[in-house]
């Protein structure tokens, strides 16, 4: 969990990263979303729509990074941030390590799948080459309930 105040530029951003995660649990996805930060201007924005599109890799946070790239008109996203309601997968945290992003701030850890410093350490990988700033545990439970609502309702 992050420790320390939460800076409120960390607030501002996940909220909207929540907000997006439920656009995703009301389409019936799992409930994820994502900005994409540059200057505290949000350039790139995602949720989950894994099922929608019939795609497994429409993950909120490959489609907040490949919007932002378009916002920008460029392929690496350097001075940039990637707000995410929970902790990137392998395969976005590669894409994470790829396009150059400096900081990843997300809120839930994914003990499954996370490939940001729970299971896997994709984004800190020293034999890569780039490596991202991690933050997480910024706003944690509302990420958590969101996740654990979306599952009760789905076993039903």
């Amino acid at each position: 969990m992050f420790n320390g105040n939460q800076p409120n530029i960390h607030i501002i951003f996940m909220s909207e990263a929540i907000k997006l995660a439920k656009i995703a649990y009301k389409n019936e996805e799992v409930p994820v979303g994502a900005v994409v930060v540059q200057n505290n201007r949000i350039v790139g924005k995602g949720y989950n729509q894994v099922e929608m599109m019939g795609d497994p890799t429409a993950h909120a946070a490959m489609i907040a990074i490949s919007a932002a790239c378009s916002t920008l008109n460029q392929k690496y996203l350097t001075n940039c941030s990637l707000y995410v309601t929970l902790e990137p997968c392998p395969m976005c945290s590669g894409a994470i390590v790829w396009s150059k992003l400096n900081r990843v701030v997300f809120g839930a850890l994914d003990q499954r799948a996370g490939g940001a410093g729970s299971i896997f350490n994709i984004t800190s990988n020293n034999n890569l080459n780039h490596q991202a700033e991690v933050i997480h545990g910024i706003m944690e439970d509302d990420c958590k309930d969101l996740l654990k609502s979306f599952f009760k309702n789905k076993r039903k």
